[in-house]
């Protein structure tokens, strides 16, 4: 199931009731509930270079780590809708045509060389770039690699160049890369570490397989994480039958084509009219009529309904807290360690999917967060107060917008203080121990077991 998280936020990343506008565009910003604009937003078509908040702080602060939480980029769809022909999309990676890269030539040529990286188990069966004549179902596409390209080079002037967080001759210790086994979250992050090391150097890259979509890793037997995403599907298809434009479009849609309407819903049809609509081709035709744009605004609207009533029914948030502990609790270990002055990987990579990041998104509460577009990012850094070395923060960034304060546990904090970031120990004390307080336990154990007050 295609779970669709958390109300919109713009994508400056700011409360709509926040006067502090990163870019005010007031004339051209449409309301968030525009179907058209949502799905604009959510192809993430590489135009405008991209203004961004990473890497901002105090002079007397030093950046000690950075840990990017990645959805792969733009790709063919997973479903296909029947007795219709197949977008026409390209997956040959051809650096004349558009969207293009500078280094997407240079890209190609280094990635066809890969042969000295380390890779997990089946990882190194996987293509490292993406090259069909037509895409293969949920294949990246030119688009995809050119907006990690992009990710890359932005956190590159930020990170290496401006904080210089890893030096030129930067050895395979000081990363920790995680991947899951599809080939569009490997190619995704091999194009974003193209950009951003100082030199990509095969020799350097060892990959892990990750093979679980929420990274879960050891810690996956959870009854209860299970119940309460049955509890949010279960809602999902409630809100479904009741919409009525709804039921209309996938009927019509259904005689279009010439199959049941469950068939055709069965079959996803946003999935693959996403594919259409980003890359700008023609919806399907069939003797009987054709595919519209009505149909797809009525479809996308209903997406956005659903997410404004999953925040209001919390299901989906007592998934998340759940579904993310292990995720959370590892990467709040790692930043302890680090603080703690041990000599740890000091740039984290893990790419991975929309049911990856959407669950740590409303973990962390930052609800606001649009639902993750093709290449988002999220970003945790870790900060040393110069002036107090023994004290560390982290700032959280979603798609360049610092977030941090829109964070359940350092929303208060906010109020408080000076610095525009937030303690570490708030983030420790929120994945050790409140998270749990919602379900009356004390661990994720004994969590995973009972039910929530």
């Amino acid at each position: 199931v295609h779970l669709i998280p958390v109300n919109p936020v713009r994508e400056d990343g700011l409360n709509p009731k926040s006067r502090k506008r990163i870019m005010p565009d007031l004339l051209t910003e449409p309301p968030a509930t525009d179907p058209l604009y949502e799905a604009h937003v959510y192809c993430n078509i590489p135009t405008i270079a991209e203004r961004s908040m990473e890497g901002h702080a105090p002079h007397y602060f030093k950046l000690v780590s950075v840990q990017v939480l990645i959805r792969h980029g733009d790709r063919y769809p997973l479903y296909a809708i029947p007795k219709t022909k197949r977008p026409d999309i390209d997956c040959m990676l051809v650096p004349s045509r558009k969207p293009s890269h500078p280094q997407l030539e240079a890209f190609i040529k280094h990635m066809s060389k890969g042969t000295a990286a380390q890779m997990d188990g089946s990882l190194s069966s996987l293509p490292r770039y993406p090259s069909h004549s037509l895409c293969e179902m949920g294949e990246l596409t030119q688009t995809g690699v050119v907006q990690h390209l992009r990710n890359g080079q932005l956190l590159r002037e930020i990170y290496i160049n401006k904080h210089k967080l890893l030096p030129s001759d930067w050895t395979a210790k000081q990363l920790y890369l995680e991947t899951t086994g599809k080939s569009r979250t490997l190619q995704s992050a091999l194009a974003l570490l193209y950009t951003f090391l100082p030199d990509f150097d095969w020799k350097k890259i060892n990959m892990r397989h990750q093979w679980s979509t929420i990274f879960c890793s050891g810690s996956c037997d959870c009854p209860m994480r299970n119940h309460y995403l049955e509890e949010e599907q279960r809602r999902q298809y409630s809100l479904r039958v009741k919409n009525n434009d709804l039921e209309k479009i996938y009927v019509d849609m259904a005689k279009i084509v010439g199959i049941p309407t469950r068939q055709l819903r069965a079959s996803n049809p946003i999935d693959s009219l996403l594919c259409y609509f980003c890359h700008n081709v023609t919806f399907p035709c069939t003797k009987t009529g054709c595919i519209s744009m009505e149909h797809f605004k009525v479809i996308k609207r209903h997406q956005l309904e659903d997410e404004r009533e999953r925040q209001e029914k919390k299901l989906y948030f007592l998934y998340a807290l759940l579904a993310t502990h292990p995720f959370l609790n590892q990467t709040v270990n790692r930043l302890q360690r680090i603080a703690e002055g041990k000599k740890e990987e000091v740039f984290v990579l893990y790419s991975a999917h929309d049911v990856t990041l959407s669950p740590v998104l409303s973990a962390l509460g930052i609800t606001e967060a649009r639902f993750p577009r093709f290449a988002a990012r999220l970003v945790f850094e870790l900060w040393q107060d110069g002036k107090r070395p023994k004290e560390h923060f982290i700032r959280i960034l979603y798609n360049g917008a610092d977030v941090t304060f829109q964070t359940s546990f350092c929303k208060d904090h906010y109020k408080r203080s000076s610095k525009p970031m937030c303690p570490l120990e708030k983030f420790a004390n929120f994945v050790k121990r409140d998270m749990f307080l919602i379900f009356n336990s004390t661990s994720y154990y004994d969590a995973c077991r009972r039910r929530a007050l």
